[in-house]
């Protein structure tokens, strides 16, 4: 247990017994300091969430700090190996991505090259511009169509007709990637990797690509380009995965029971966590063995942390500038108020000094009460500022970065008690000193 000496004492409980003695100049007080405290409480506040808000929306598209990120050419020797050495493990994860088309089979899907679905295009059907007059050209030769939906190749004889399929990217996982994406699942229910693979394969869609499931009814076949034939996918749930274009994720077995490895076109990506480097040689070294050197493999650390700390650094710099400024007119305000104190207490300070009170001691009380009351301060500008978030928090948890749950952040709780400290030294320093030097003679005039 902290014990305070007895000089510390004395000045704390007679700072007290001269607050509940002065109560309306207490109020007045902490009324010029509240603003001053609660803009750098609110400054900090803002800068903690805004930090969590982007770390939380890079942790969804990017990936979680500190996880390693390999990507390697696809091959069919490369797609086996990874997907055999990684199937099973929590410690690294492997995703590739192709474009797949949910829907009624030999028509234009509704957003052609996976293009946004919103309400604005929602009724719309795609209209490109007639075929191009080909002049001394193969007239098989592809031609780039362009509509409202965005642009696809077409070939002379190529008259799809627009129809009621969904186009999306399809990323297929050897393991549960939420160890390194922050996916935040919606409805339903997640990937299990446990169980074994299915034929039906099972697919967990973005909020993207549920919000067009939910506008348009479509069969239930997908059709992937290279694939043996047409599965027949089962949606399990929905999650947030911070993307505007419709996407599904689905297990990578059950993706290659249709579509062969050497089918995969898009580069294999593996997400590993820093304690698993030994993966990463093993990769490594069985990818050697079918020609793919380790210039061909590109190694990065996701280092988010810092990146958003870095853009937010200025604009806090500057806010806590300007809350400062706010802050230095309520010390100017304990300052007076603290002045006009001492002088309508030079008799009683005085009559200390005669029974032999010493200056530092006079001086500690008179900071004293300045302390505590930057302390009361900073107390009531905290619980503003916590019960503000808690209920503006109610509003934007969950929308755009924002995580599900804004808890009021530590920092800015501290922030608050060290501007109030600081303001209470500040405001109370001068009036100490000049009580400090209030001579015992002042008290045999009075």
């Amino acid at each position: 247990m902290i014990r305070l000496s007895g000089g510390l004492r004395s000045a704390l409980m007679i700072g007290v017994q001269g607050i509940r003695a002065r109560k309306l100049r207490t109020l007045l007080s902490m009324v010029s300091l509240f603003l001053g405290v609660l803009a750098v409480v609110v400054v900090q506040a803002g800068a903690e969430t805004a930090k969590r808000a982007l770390l939380a929306n890079v942790e969804l598209t990017m990936g979680k700090d500190g996880t390693v990120q390999m990507f390697m050419p696809p091959t069919a020797d490369s797609v086996k190996i990874v997907v055999d050495l990684l199937r099973g493990r929590t410690d690294a994860v492997a995703t590739f991505t192709t474009p797949a088309i949910i829907g009624e089979p030999g028509v234009l899907p509704l957003n052609p090259g996976g293009a946004l679905l919103d309400d604005s295009d929602a009724s719309r059907r795609y209209e490109g511009p007639p075929k191009p007059a080909w002049v001394g050209e193969d007239p098989g030769a592809p031609y780039v169509v362009c509509g409202p939906r965005g642009c696809v190749t077409k070939t002379e004889g190529d008259t799809q007709p627009p129809g009621q399929a969904i186009e999306l990217g399809l990323t297929a996982m050897t393991g549960d990637i939420r160890p390194f994406r922050a996916f935040r699942l919606d409805s339903g229910e997640w990937l299990d990797f446990s169980s074994a693979p299915s034929l039906a394969p099972r697919i967990v869609v973005n909020r993207a690509a549920a919000k067009g499931f939910a506008r348009h009814l479509v069969p239930a076949e997908m059709r992937i380009e290279g694939a043996i034939a047409n599965a027949t996918p089962r949606i399990v749930g929905v999650v947030d995965d911070g993307r505007d274009q419709p996407m599904a994720y689905v297990r990578a077995d059950e993706l290659l029971n249709w579509l062969p490895e050497k089918k995969v076109s898009d580069a294999v990506t593996v997400l590993r966590s820093p304690e698993a480097a030994g993966v990463e040689q093993i990769l490594r070294a069985r990818l050697a063995g079918v020609g793919i050197t380790g210039e061909q493999i590109q190694t990065e650390t996701i280092n988010s942390r810092e990146r958003v700390a870095d853009e937010l650094a200025v604009t806090r710099w500057v806010f806590l500038g300007m809350a400062g400024l706010v802050l230095l007119i309520g010390v100017a305000g304990i300052l007076n108020v603290g002045l006009a104190t001492v002088g309508e207490r030079v008799e009683e300070l005085a009559l200390r000094r005669a029974v032999g009170t010493s200056r530092s001691l006079l001086a500690a009380i008179v900071l004293a009460e300045t302390l505590l009351t930057g302390l009361l301060t900073a107390g009531v500008a905290i619980g503003v500022a916590a019960i503000g978030l808690k209920l503006g928090g109610g509003f934007l948890a969950g929308h755009g970065p924002f995580p599900q749950h804004l808890d009021f952040p530590w920092q800015a709780g501290v922030a608050g008690v060290v501007a109030g400290l600081a303001a209470g030294v500040l405001g109370g320093l001068v009036p100490a000193l000049r009580a400090a030097r209030i001579p015992i003679a002042t008290v045999m005039r009075a």
